[in-house]
């Protein structure tokens, strides 16, 4: 059972860090702004053959994603991060809300979940794009500014 996981595990919560490095991209919750993941913790996948290569998830052609102009992925695939290390343990699989106002952003399970473009990411850490807003910041002198 997943009672207790290394510390290692888990990607430095960014709340827990002065300040964002410039190249990097800032994932906050929708609905309080609290910063949850950067984009170094984001994992890519290579595209899956989409929903039709999983039997149990067959859609028609004409819904099929992508075909109509819209992103295949819908959900950023993270490593773990520290604000989650309450859910995650002693379970496989289950929704992650955000640690302050506890909207859900998404689910986990360590056996692995199906990305919306059909590639199936193990372990899965999945947040949805609808539920985070990305905030790039820019030095402007010797100030910064985000971007949103």
């Amino acid at each position: 059972e997943l009672q207790d996981l290394p510390r290692e595990v888990f990607a430095v919560d960014p709340t827990n860090v002065c300040q964002t490095p410039n190249t990097e991209v800032l994932y906050r919750c929708r609905k309080c702004r609290r910063a949850l993941f950067r984009s170094s913790s984001v994992l890519s996948h290579t595209e899956g053959s989409g929903p039709a290569a999983f039997a149990r998830k067959r859609i028609t052609d004409s819904a099929q994603l992508g075909g109509d102009g819209r992103e295949k992925c819908t959900s950023y695939f993270t490593e773990p991060v520290q604000w989650m290390e309450p859910a995650l343990l002693g379970v496989l699989e289950g929704q992650l809300l955000c640690p302050k106002c506890t909207s859900k952003l998404g689910s986990f399970s360590w056996r692995g979940e199906q990305c919306s473009c059909g590639r199936w990411v193990t372990p899965a850490f999945q947040i949805h794009k609808s539920r985070v807003d990305e905030v790039r910041t820019f030095p402007v002198g010797n100030f910064q500014t985000a971007k949103t």
